[in-house]
């Protein structure tokens, strides 16, 4: 894929914004892709785990790509269906 391709391209990583999920994030927005990091919780005083998506999308905008935080439960169709709609 070119740079011109990925910069055409849209990602979305459900799950935490820690771990595995905001690395994938993260390599996704070094190959210059749109990426929404998506969560049940927006910001990490909500998860016991820390970490936040909001501050993931972050990182993907200073790798030099487009990030963008969406607070979505992936288990409510309605809330995926108006995530894809964005």
């Amino acid at each position: 894929m070119t740079s011109q391709e990925a910069r055409r391209t849209v990602a979305v990583v459900t799950g935490r914004a820690v771990g595995a999920g905001k690395g994938v994030a993260i390599a996704l927005g070094h190959s210059a892709m749109t990426v929404y990091v998506t969560d049940r919780t927006r910001r990490g005083a909500e998860s016991r785990h820390g970490g936040s998506i909001a501050d993931t999308a972050g990182v993907v905008d200073a790798v030099g790509a487009e990030g963008f935080a969406v607070a979505t439960d992936q288990a409510d169709d309605d809330a995926v269906a108006r995530l894809f709609a964005r």
